[in-house]
């Protein structure tokens, strides 16, 4: 079981539109609706390849109940924490090139009592877990040290932590100890201080946040794959996409690819790259299996050109 952890959920709505025009009036060819939040993404996509997945999320007002429905008709299993305000709604305009422009609502205020209620709730499901995963922004009246708790408290269970957030909460979580972290080439530029424009930079961002207290480090690197550093070394990996649909949600497959697949090493992170590389394949944010082999085009890396440039740089 991986229990996934998402304080800020949302319910995220996709226009497809013929192009994205500033000022105009554009009329979508097509729309649809999907729960969503990182842990929420990680979740299903584990759920959806049969491997058993609990989503911990507070849950109000009327969007809150419509995640809740939304959950229950994918056949997700999720433990609902009550909050008194509403979850936010998310929206996506996706392109035919795969560029997707998003607007983010902040989330609703969470109390200390809801948040305390949240993380209990969480290491309540973590007493069954292989894995307890905390992912995604926090909401207003969260602190930054939400997570650098929850892994904290975490330790009291069987189940190994790991955290995917950015920023402030991302930094303060490391001196906890989670045992892997999935950033992404921004979150490691923002780590090193500096822009990530080579392989090499990546690795050194990488060592960098080990050194800070991660066990493991999954970092995504857009089209250039991803690179796994563990304390048994480094292994880089990308996967070829043909036709890219959109990115969004790609990060979360990788994860959820990443724990699927035993959460270590080089085979881990061939199956993390093909989950994510058939989410860019699909035009919506949750990963559906489609009973294709999706490491088909994953080509692995032991020996790592430090100085290759990156194609996003």
């Amino acid at each position: 079981m991986i229990v996934t952890v998402t304080p800020n959920p949302s319910v995220d709505r996709t226009l497809a539109v013929g192009r994205l025009a500033h000022g105009e009036v554009l009329r979508a060819s097509s729309s649809w609706s999907e729960p969503s939040g990182k842990g929420v993404n990680v979740a299903l996509a584990l759920s959806a390849h049969g491997y058993a997945s609990r989503a911990v999320v507070p849950v109000g007002g009327a969007e809150g109940a419509r995640l809740e429905t939304m959950l229950r008709a994918r056949g997700l299993e999720y433990v609902a924490v009550p909050i008194g305000g509403e979850v936010r709604s998310n929206i996506s305009v996706l392109e035919p090139d795969g560029t997707v422009t998003k607007v983010n609502e902040p989330g609703p205020h969470l109390t200390e009592t809801e948040l305390k209620a949240l993380v209990e709730a969480a290491i309540s499901a973590g007493e069954r877990a292989e894995w307890l995963v905390g992912c995604g922004s926090l909401p207003v009246g969260a602190g930054s040290g939400f997570y650098a708790e929850l892994v904290g408290a975490a330790r009291h269970t069987p189940a190994r932590i790991a955290v995917d957030s950015s920023g402030a909460p991302l930094a303060a979580a490391l001196p906890a100890g989670p045992d892997l972290i999935k950033p992404n080439a921004d979150e490691l530029a923002e780590a090193a201080g500096h822009a990530i424009e080579t392989l090499g930079d990546a690795l050194t961002a990488a060592r960098r946040l080990r050194e800070l207290g991660a066990g493991a480090v999954l970092a995504s690197l857009g089209p250039d794959g991803a690179v796994l550093v563990e304390e048994n070394g480094v292994v880089h990996g990308e996967a070829y996409v043909a036709d890219p649909r959109s990115t969004v949600g790609a990060g979360d497959a990788l994860l959820a690819g990443f724990l699927a697949a035993g959460a270590r090493g080089p085979e881990a992170l061939r199956t993390a790259l093909g989950w994510s590389a058939a989410a860019v394949r699909q035009p919506g944010t949750v990963l559906q299996a489609d009973g294709t082999d999706p490491t088909a085009d994953v080509t692995l890396h032991d020996r790592v050109d430090e100085r290759r440039r990156l194609r996003r740089s």
